[in-house]
């Protein structure tokens, strides 16, 4: 999913946050965020919040399910536009049919990795398939830095093959860990990864040091680097560590996310569904997606249109009354 409220923030909602004085890990506690109308999808946002904004480039984790799909609570998101970033669709249980401006049509499934790069500026929309019966899974979104978000946009699809390690399965979904690396394309020294452990187990996974990571907790509770992350809470380790420790419960297994970068040294200008770099970029992104594609005026500019999706493209939200500020 994307980001479908409705009345966005102007600047970051506080979440609750605490360090570990021991450890040196922040954990970033999750706010429940209902998308859309009041039979809408929740989801559980970690990130961006007051406390931090973004890990290496990851500037946006949405972490949803396990949810009971019917007719009425299913996955129905229009085209809507994206700028100066990467969306990236994983999902542990259910299927999400993809279409987009540029000609794409393709499943997200469990284990399959869709990475849109929006790059100058996309349109896409999102929908449950009828035969999924739960949806469970996360987007996440990855800055773009300044000189790539004007690429032109374009759309991948990528299946990882697990790898063991100390006896967890490791699948990289982003740039490279263990040596293996992911075919998904990056603008930013990236990692991104799914990480299941068996129930006791504890693993010293090699990292790069001049990463700054994070370890949301899926299923099962998480030790990370001695600091216990429970479900949808995310762990936050900063850079100067070339292993990261992880251990799961002796009764439960765990499966985690793990992201990481090199610090993202740009600032961004955030809200709804564009990034840019200034309030009055975002106004103008704005401008052009409801004169292009919401009036009809030219369904061939910035965001294109989406001709086999059965339905309208979702209005902006109205924008705030305030200045957009830059995060850092």
């Amino acid at each position: 999913m994307s980001n479908l409220e409705k009345r966005p923030a102007e600047t970051v909602v506080r979440a609750a946050a605490q360090t570990d004085a021991a450890t040196g890990v922040e954990i970033l506690f999750p706010r429940d965020v209902p998308l859309g109308g009041p039979r809408a999808m929740s989801v559980r946002r970690t990130l961006p919040q007051r406390a931090r904004s973004t890990i290496g480039a990851w500037c946006f984790i949405d972490h949803y399910g396990p949810d009971p799909v019917d007719h009425a609570g299913a996955m129905q998101v229009p085209p809507h536009p994206h700028t100066g970033l990467q969306t990236v669709s994983w999902l542990f249980a259910g299927e999400i049919e993809h279409r987009d401006s540029v000609g794409s049509h393709a499943m997200v499934r469990p284990g399959e990795l869709n990475l849109m790069t929006a790059g100058r500026g996309i349109s896409h929309s999102e929908v449950s398939t009828a035969a999924t019966t739960s949806l469970h899974g996360a987007q996440l979104w990855v800055a773009l830095p300044d000189g790539a978000r004007d690429h032109e946009p374009f759309f991948e699809h990528h299946v990882p093959q697990p790898v063991w390690f100390e006896g967890a399965t490791v699948r990289v979904i982003v740039g490279t860990l263990l040596g293996v690396g992911s075919a998904a394309s990056a603008f930013t020294p990236l990692v991104g990864a799914q990480i299941d452990l068996p129930a006791g187990a504890r693993i010293e996974l090699p990292v790069d040091a001049s990463f700054e990571h994070g370890v949301l907790a899926d299923t099962g509770r998480v030790r990370v680097e001695g600091t216990w992350a429970e479900p949808s809470q995310l762990a936050y380790v900063d850079t100067g560590r070339s292993v990261l420790r992880l251990e799961a419960e002796t009764d439960a297994p765990a499966r985690v996310l793990l992201v990481g970068g090199v610090p993202f040294g740009e600032q961004i200008v955030m809200w709804w569904n564009f990034i840019g770099r200034s309030h009055e970029e975002v106004v103008e992104f704005r401008r052009q997606w409801q004169a292009e594609v919401i009036a009809g005026e030219d369904p061939h500019g910035r965001f294109g249109a989406i001709p086999s999706y059965d339905g309208s493209a979702l209005p902006a939200p109205e924008l705030p009354t305030v200045r957009l500020k830059p995060r850092a």
